[in-house]
């Protein structure tokens, strides 16, 4: 793990199956814990700006709660309108129960 990463929860903070945001480094993502794995996105639709965490998590993707645009969380791709543009992801890694994110290499796409 580089020194770029940044420990923000434990495991156990994020229940299977939802999404709970976090302001690491400044920055506010949304976690989402999919079959017990834990995904990183920026907690703003490309859409509108709304806060990502605040929708519902289905499977992998999540659910914008203003109009319905849906993205996957484990790449930020926008699978249906009114979004066309991914959300940004992050780097998430486990360790001994504990999460590390790095803020600072965003992927668009």
């Amino acid at each position: 793990m580089s020194d770029d990463f940044t420990k923000f929860a434990t495991k156990t903070d994020i229940a299977e199956g939802t999404a709970k945001v976090f302001t690491v480094d400044g920055v506010r993502i949304a976690v989402c814990n999919v079959a017990g794995k834990c995904y990183a996105i920026e907690d703003v639709c490309t859409h509108d700006n709304a806060p990502l965490g605040a929708g519902e998590l289905v499977d992998d993707q999540i659910e914008c709660p203003r109009h319905g645009a849906r993205f996957d969380v484990t790449n930020g791709k926008a699978m249906c309108l009114p979004a066309v543009k991914p959300v940004k992801t992050f780097a998430v890694e486990e360790k001994d129960g504990e999460l590390f994110v790095d803020t600072k290499a965003a992927a668009t796409n």
